[in-house]
């Protein structure tokens, strides 16, 4: 199978996935999780989701480039990727979340609010996609693309970090699948478009 093919393949079945999700699972799971809340479950899950935060991989994609770009410029191009895979991921995450104005999970509890309204600002109405999916699958595609050895660890990580997401009732599981779809792609296409190149060549899968 083609990239091509494998991506579009991908995309279709999270599409399908997201929407029986929207419609028969995110309700269900939502008030299923509320009623976790106050748990060692809940608190754990807590704890995670700040690790999909993207100020992080940020700040070290930046400055890894910064520092190494004269004296190791494979590493500084890795870290680059980082920088620009999150970047991506969450400027595309955030114009999706106001354009479409998904309603999160709390204005369900709430007032039993669910769905969509175009072009909303406020925090309660920019659920879809998840930024913090989008993060975690764009650091750990990067990732998995330097060290493919450990790519099921890189991909676990990133789906418990989308599953908190979930657990603490902040988006909903079609937000999740979503926001990990896209932090995947944007990975994805800037490593083949900019970083395939020779003079971007990344560093091996063991540092050196």
């Amino acid at each position: 199978m083609t990239t091509r093919n494998y991506w579009i393949t991908a995309s279709v079945v999270v599409l399908l996935a997201g929407i029986l999700s929207y419609f028969y699972l995110d309700i269900p799971a939502a008030l299923w999780f509320r009623g976790m809340k106050g748990s060692g479950f809940y608190r754990a899950f807590k704890l995670l989701t700040r690790m999909g935060e993207s100020q992080w991989y940020l700040a070290a994609g930046l400055l890894s480039y910064l520092m190494l770009r004269r004296t190791k410029p494979a590493v500084a191009s890795s870290g680059l990727l980082l920088f620009s895979s999150v970047a991506l991921s969450g400027l595309a995450a955030d114009l999706v979340k106001i354009l479409l104005g998904r309603a999160r999970p709390k204005l369900f509890f709430s007032g039993s609010v669910y769905g969509f309204d175009l072009l909303r600002f406020e925090h309660a109405w920019i659920s879809f996609p998840s930024g913090h999916s989008a993060t975690a699958f764009s650091v750990a595609s990067t990732l998995c693309i330097l060290f493919p050895q450990y790519r099921i660890v890189f991909f676990l990580w990133a789906a418990l970090i989308a599953f908190s997401r979930v657990a603490t009732t902040q988006h909903y599981l079609s937000d999740v699948l979503a926001g990990s779809l896209l932090g995947a792609a944007s990975t994805a296409f800037l490593y083949h478009r900019y970083f395939k190149t020779p003079s971007h060549a990344l560093i091996p899968s063991k540092i050196r």
